[in-house]
């Protein structure tokens, strides 16, 4: 056997899948009950495992937010190249862009998990320089990656362009969490910011409240 079927088959395998489990847990119980509610007995209940169990693959509160916001990343993609289906590249750069796009404003209890953990990392980031510097990294991939999606379609500017934008979603995504936006109102503006991207002029009253 080789040493990737070793990690895939053998006991990391097994560690990671435990590992995955017990973030599934934190994502559910943030769900279900806030932030607030995290805990390793709260945590441990919803794994169906003890806390010891879950202390053991993450000793601190931070690392359980951490694996979380890494799960809630991991489980984003997952839905965006099922959204985006086997042929995404047929519908071109910008309907990629727009998936990734609108799947930052969260529209049911998985995606408000995960952008309630973001939100809470983002908290983090503000007093702990490693996490800032990790955020930062993370930024720095999603820009790039939507950067290239404009630059394949010659939109002006596609840097500067992929950063407000996603600052938008990211801004709306944290109005509807708190109730201010409804979902489908945070995505009409996205979708107009992408079409004024574009040179486009969005048709009347899809720029969400007040259009």
């Amino acid at each position: 056997m080789t040493p990737t079927e070793r990690r895939t088959r053998g006991p990391g395998a097994q560690h990671e899948r435990r590992r995955r489990e017990i973030a599934d847990a934190v994502l559910d119980v943030v769900a279900e009950r806030g932030l607030p509610a995290v805990s390793l007995t709260a945590v441990a209940a919803r794994a169906g495992v003890s806390p010891g169990r879950v202390q053991h693959y993450f000793p601190a509160k931070d690392r359980l937010i951490e694996a979380a916001f890494d799960r809630g990343n991991e489980r984003s993609e997952a839905r965006i190249a099922a959204k985006a289906g086997p042929g995404a590249g047929e519908g071109g750069p910008r309907r990629l862009l727009t998936v990734v796009l609108t799947e930052l404003i969260p529209y049911d209890a998985p995606t408000r998990a995960h952008m309630r953990v973001r939100q809470w990392f983002t908290g983090l980031a503000l007093a702990d320089e490693a996490i800032a510097e990790r955020m930062r990294a993370d930024y720095a991939r999603l820009h790039e990656r939507l950067a290239g999606l404009l630059r394949r379609d010659r939109v002006p500017e596609p840097g500067a362009e992929a950063v407000r934008l996603v600052a938008l979603a990211e801004g709306l995504a944290y109005y509807v969490l708190i109730g201010v936006t409804p979902p489908a109102d945070a995505r009409a503006q996205v979708n107009a910011a992408i079409a004024a991207a574009y040179g486009e002029r969005p048709p009347r009253g899809t720029t969400g409240p007040g259009s």
